[in-house]
Parts: structure tokens; C-alpha cells; sequence
């Protein structure tokens, strides 16, 4: 497996020129955020990703973890790391000061968090998920409950989780059976299973803070009857001490595709007579607490599509640099690298092209957040979170489908060899095949798409950004550049097709609804593919602004041209394809009786 490097100057590139750093540096809140301060993070985050985190991720995916009979143990070299980790404060750096986080935009955090992500995947599950539960206890916990727990939680000396998932339960939250039992002292008593928890138990921290899902007494039925409560693994004294072991406990560990060295478990709550639980919120209102660490989830599982999508690139463009093998097709030359053969240099093109489109939208979604949070007009505040909400089932379903096929490119460009786990390639394609099923499949974020982000607001919110995509794409029809003029042209056909699309959509969304909800995750595919075509004709248009100037790495800023100008002729033709399928969803399943699949 080769060393992994941070793409620090393409991420600087997309913070800067695609999310706004500069501006978000001024809001209130953001001022200490200077450009400086950015550069010395990511260098830092740079050097712990490549010195202590990716050594470890091979040695993660063959150890594995195990459930023993005091727990689960992580991989050797695990808890070390990720004392490094917290120590060095990177558990916090996003997260309110008030609770001695750091306090620092979501932007900058985005980038330190791709690095911890590229570097090892399943090390990066931890925090993600911590970081998910701090934000549902900024929102909905009593002042006593942040008292205890989330000055722990944010400097990472406890880890979060979050409880949904149970065995009859998948995806359908309304079948959650798990209850919650009010007690005379304010407490309730928590019973029930659940599965596929994410670093439910380990042996890194002294404490794990749960998230969990369960009814009252006397809850109504279906979706509108959970509330959300936090069980910690072990009490906590009146002093801050831990006191004793609560009825929590990891019966099992999942034997998995991928991510091995994350402990995804089946958590049992109150065999012993009742996990002890307190009440987060309002009662019946646990399910809309969730969405806030679901949100926040969401786009860090997008991440992770781009996260291994860049350790897959990295590795296959060594790898092809290195392999010698038949002959240059142009000029003859015996026994050439196979970076030097069309198809390898395509594949390798698919595969950066991506990444950085991926990149580009997740680091925009996470500016759109900063705003949204912290910029003083309440209009703009209300735009941005519109902006963003629409964005992330595009970030997350169109990043992990991104992943899944650039790491299999990456496998394929190693050939055989690629099929040979000691080379290291198929771990990137194992580790990224679940990021499109949990937090949401594709399908799911597809419907969230459509049914909760495009017709909340009769599709205002979606008009805005077809109003941005054909602003670049006419900058880039007047630019006088002939690349930057074909970059546009595709940008502007691709749009048509996702407006057109659009409108179908919206027309039939009551009377056609079985061919809608067919059309949904083509439609996402069409959102996908034109979004990121916007975002790399956004980089292009900055890119030659650069060049104009005689300023910057001159190299750099024509291969974002060269990068852009591809995806334009090799990705967004799709976009007409993936609109005429949308289009004929109504007739899609025609035919397709019960019988057809006996």
C-alpha cells in the first residue's frame, strides 16, 4: 500500500476559491481563522494523517478487533493513536470553545477531517460519530446533562454513538421496539437491542456516551412516538468520577466486508434489570433530535467517498508510474509505465476528475453550513441552511457512489494485482462499499432529495442553484478561451437536462408517484453529475483568473483547467442519458409484475 500524502494544495484551492474561506473568516465567531492559522493546521493534520494514522490502517483491516470478556480491544498501535489524536486537540476543532473546543469554521474542519479519513477510514468513525452526538447535545440536552458530559465529549476523552438501527427495525424507524421506563428520581430504565453501532464498545476511551432510540410508556405509534435518550456506558458521580457500569453492554462485533478495524456492534440496554437513560428533549420528539446527528453524519460519510477516493487515486497513480508493461502506442517505446497507455491515463483521469468534483461540493456544503450558522443576516443565514440541506443528499449519495466506482478503478488499473490484497487496492473498494448504505442508502437520500429538499419549498431552493450553474456557465461562454468556452457549453446542455428533469419531477410528483420514486436515484445521479460539472468550471473560471495574473503555481492552476475540460467531455454527456431515464420512470417498471422475478 502505498504512502498516503494530503492534497493540501487542491484543498486549500476549493477552500479558497469554491467555499470562500476569506469570507467565512469574517464572520462573527471566525475571525481567528486566517489563512496562516489554515495552513499551520492542515500542515499539522497533514503529518499526523500520514506519520501515525496511515501506518496503521493496513494493520486495522488484518487485525480486526475482537470482543472479549471485558469489551472489545481495537487493533495494536489503536488507543495510542488515538490518544495522539485527542490530546492534540483535533477532536475539537470545530466544536464550541465553551466547552473547550476550538471554535474554528466547519470548512476548515472539512479538510482536517478528509485527511483523518484518507489516511484511515476506520479509525475516522470514532470522531465522526462523537462529533455527530456533541452536536445533538448542543441542541436538545438539559443545561446538567452538557455540565457532564459534553466538555468530555468534545475533547474526545468520551466518544458518542448513535442507537437506531435494531434487528425487525432497518431504515423503517417506525418499527423501533426498544423502551424507555420513567423512574421516580427523573431517570428512566432503558430496554431493547440494537445492531450496526458504530464503535459501540472499545477500548480507547473510559467512557461512551449513547445515543439511543427508544418509546415511552405511552407513546403513540409509528415515527412520532420515539424520544432519544444518552446512556453512558458507565455512570457518572456527582463529582465528575465515573461510578458504576451501566446495563449496556456489546454482545457481539460484525464480521464485515470492510472498515474491520471499526467495531460496529450489537448493543444490548437492560438485560440486567434496565440501562440507566436520561431524557434528551421533549418527549416523542427523538427522531427529529437524530436528524441533527444524521445531518452531520451525512456529510461525513460523503467525505469519506472523496477521502477514499484520493487514497485510491494516490495509490494507482504510483502504482502506474511504477509498472512497466507493453508499448507506447505513439511513439513505439518498448516496456513503458503503464501511465503512459490512453486507457490507464482515462482511467486515471475518471478518477481524479471525480475526486475533485466530490471535493469541491462537499467543502462548498460545508461553507454554506458556517453561514448558516453564523452569518449575522437571518435571510442569508435561512438561505444558506436551504442551500445546504438540499446539498447534502447530494454530497452524501453522489460521494459514496463516486468512491465505490473510483476505488474499483483503482483495482483495476493495479490488474491482477489489484485483486491481491497484499497490494493494498482492495481494501479502498471494501472500505468504501458500505458508505452508500449506512446514514441513508442512495435511494434514501434520493427521496430526501426530491420529497424534502426540491418540493419543501416548491423547488425556490433548487432555482437558486440552477441560477449559479448558469451564471459559470455563461462566465465561461464569454471567457474568449476556447477550453473555458467548451467547458461552459457542456455546463449549459448538462443544466437544460437537469431543468428538464426537474420539471417532470415536479408535475408528476402526485399523480405519477410510482414513477417518481423510480426516477429518484437517476435524478440523483443527474444532480450529482451537473453539480460537479458546476463546481469544476467554477475552478476552471478561477483557475485562468490566476494565469491572467501571472500569480500562483502556473502548473497547478492548467491542470485544474486540463481536470475540468475532461469531466466536461467525459462526465457531463451522461447528464441527457440520466434525465431520459428520470423521464421515462412512469414506464420503467411496466411489466414488472411479481412474476418476473420468480
Amino acid at each position: 500500500m502505498s504512502d498516503y500524502r494530503a492534497p493540501i494544495k487542491d484543498m486549500r484551492f476549493v477552500m479558497d476559491e469554491i467555499a470562500g474561506f476569506a469570507e467565512i473568516g469574517q464572520l462573527p465567531g471566525c475571525e481567528e481563522a486566517t489563512p496562516d492559522l489554515a495552513d499551520a493546521i492542515l500542515d499539522e493534520a497533514a503529518k499526523l494523517a500520514s506519520e501515525v494514522l496511515a501506518p496503521l490502517n493496513r494493520l486495522g483491516d488484518q487485525q480486526g478487533c475482537q470482543l472479549t470478556a471485558s469489551g472489545v480491544t481495537t487493533p495494536k498501535g489503536w488507543k495510542e493513536a488515538y490518544d495522539q489524536y485527542r490530546e492534540a486537540g483535533w477532536n475539537g476543532i470545530t466544536l464550541p470553545a465553551e466547552f473547550g473546543g476550538q471554535g474554528l469554521p466547519d470548512l476548515l474542519g472539512i479538510a482536517v477531517k478528509e485527511m483523518i479519513c484518507s489516511s484511515n477510514m476506520a479509525f475516522s468513525l470514532g470522531p465522526l460519530l462523537t462529533t455527530g452526538a456533541v452536536e445533538a447535545l448542543l441542541t436538545c440536552a438539559s443545561d446538567e446533562l452538557k455540565a457532564v458530559f459534553l466538555d468530555k465529549m468534545v475533547s474526545g476523552e468520551w466518544t458518542g454513538t448513535m442507537n437506531l438501527t435494531e434487528p425487525q427495525a432497518g431504515s423503517d424507524l417506525a418499527l423501533i421496539r426498544s423502551k424507555a421506563e420513567p423512574q421516580a428520581d427523573g431517570t428512566y430504565r432503558v430496554f431493547g437491542q440494537k445492531i450496526f453501532i458504530t464503535y459501540g464498545d472499545h477500548d480507547m476511551t473510559d467512557n461512551i456516551v449513547h445515543l439511543v432510540l427508544a418509546r415511552l410508556p405511552d407513546a403513540p405509534a409509528g415515527v412520532k412516538g420515539i424520544s432519544m435518550f444518552l446512556v453512558p456506558k458507565f455512570l457518572v458521580n456527582a463529582d465528575g468520577s465515573l461510578g458504576e457500569r451501566n446495563d449496556a453492554y456489546c454482545v457481539s462485533i460484525e464480521h464485515k466486508l470492510g472498515i474491520h478495524a471499526s467495531p460496529t456492534c450489537v448493543m444490548a440496554y437492560g438485560d440486567n434489570g434496565g440501562a440507566v437513560g436520561y431524557l434528551l428533549g421533549e418527549a416523542n420528539r427523538g427522531l427529529e433530535y437524530m436528524f441533527i446527528m444524521m445531518n452531520e453524519a451525512r456529510l461525513g460519510v460523503g467525505l469519506q467517498g472523496v477521502a477514499l477516493g484520493e487514497r485510491a487515486y494516490q495509490q494507482a497513480l504510483a502504482y502506474a508510474r511504477d509498472r512497466k508493461q507493453g508499448r507506447d502506442a505513439l511513439t513505439g517505446e518498448a516496456l513503458v509505465s503503464i501511465d503512459k497507455h490512453p486507457d490507464v491515463r482515462r482511467m486515471l483521469m475518471l478518477m481524479k476528475s471525480r475526486v475533485e468534483a466530490c471535493r469541491a461540493m462537499t467543502y462548498y456544503t460545508a461553507g454554506l453550513l458556517d453561514r448558516a450558522h453564523k452569518h449575522p443576516d437571518a435571510d442569508v443565514r435561512k438561505q444558506s441552511l436551504y442551500l445546504a440541506e438540499l446539498m447534502i443528499p447530494i454530497v452524501k449519495g453522489g460521494s459514496t457512489e463516486m468512491g465505490i466506482e473510483v476505488t474499483s478503478l483503482g483495482v483495476q488499473i493495479h490488474g491482477g494485482m489489484g485483486f491481491i490484497e497484499e497490494t493494498g487496492a482492495a481494501q479502498h473498494w471494501r472500505d468504501s462499499r458500505i458508505t452508500t448504505i449506512y446514514e441513508g442508502t442512495t435511494g434514501i437520500q434520493a427521496n430526501d432529495l426530491l420529497f424534502r429538499k426540491l418540493m419543501r419549498d416548491q423547488g425556490a431552493t433548487a432555482k437558486v442553484v440552477f441560477g449559479e450553474v448558469y451564471a459559470t456557465a455563461k462566465a465561461l461562454g464569454a471567457s474568449g478561451q476556447p477550453e473555458l468556452q467548451a467547458i461552459g457549453q457542456k455546463l449549459g446542455a448538462s443544466l437544460k437536462a437537469w431543468t428538464v428533469a426537474t420539471e417532470w419531477l415536479a408535475g408528476n410528483a402526485k399523480s405519477g408517484l410510482a414513477g417518481v420514486l423510480t426516477a429518484a436515484v437517476p435524478y440523483l445521479h443527474l444532480a450529482v453529475t451537473v453539480t460537479g460539472g458546476w463546481m469544476l468550471g467554477k475552478s476552471a473560471l478561477a483557475a485562468a483568473g490566476h494565469l491572467a495574473k501571472g500569480e500562483g503555481d502556473a502548473q497547478f492552476y492548467r491542470n485544474k483547467i486540463a481536470t475540468a475540460r475532461f469531466y466536461a467531455d467525459q462526465m457531463l454527456p451522461q447528464a441527457a442519458a440520466y434525465a431520459e431515464t428520470t423521464m421515462a420512470g412512469d414506464a420503467a417498471l411496466t411489466g414488472c409484475g411479481d412474476e418476473l422475478f420468480e
